[in-house]
């Protein structure tokens, strides 16, 4: 597989305006480690992160919080191993994904999480926002 040069130009399409919408919007950290797709909805007074997982159970899953970060994490490690006559045959599979997300807009006390098929769902109640205190003041 070959590398595009550093000085190439990357093709910006529809996928990209949304990669780098959520990344300005959520403050995405996880560019060191390996991703996984989300979707993050608007949902009024609070937004709705879908998270594609795959092959995890619930167990495997971490979710937590430091500062105005929440850090997503799901770590698989599977072995199997099977011995006939002289021949062994051993297979290893290990997967690991971090992600996360700046979340200082949201009620981090009011985050629920639910995980079925495979898509993690987790609601992030949005903080009741002050009236806006802006206006002008005539000059006399």
């Amino acid at each position: 597989m070959l590398r595009p040069s550093i000085f190439q130009r990357e093709q910006y399409n529809l996928s990209n305006y949304f990669d780098e919408f959520q990344k300005s919007f959520f403050g995405e950290l996880g560019g060191m480690f390996n991703s996984f797709k989300t979707d993050i909805l608007d949902k009024g007074d609070y937004f709705e992160l879908q998270a594609d997982l795959p092959g995890f159970s619930k167990e495997e899953i971490e979710i937590g919080i430091q500062g105005d970060y929440l850090t997503i994490s799901a770590e698989h490690k599977e072995e199997s191993k099977e011995e006939k006559d002289n021949y062994i045959h051993q297979e290893r599979r290990y997967g690991s994904y971090q992600r996360s997300f700046n979340v200082a807009n949201i009620d981090t006390n009011s985050i629920n999480a639910e995980y079925k098929d495979g898509v993690l769902n987790l609601k992030l109640p949005k903080l009741e926002q002050i009236a806006d205190n802006n206006r002008k003041i005539e000059v006399k």
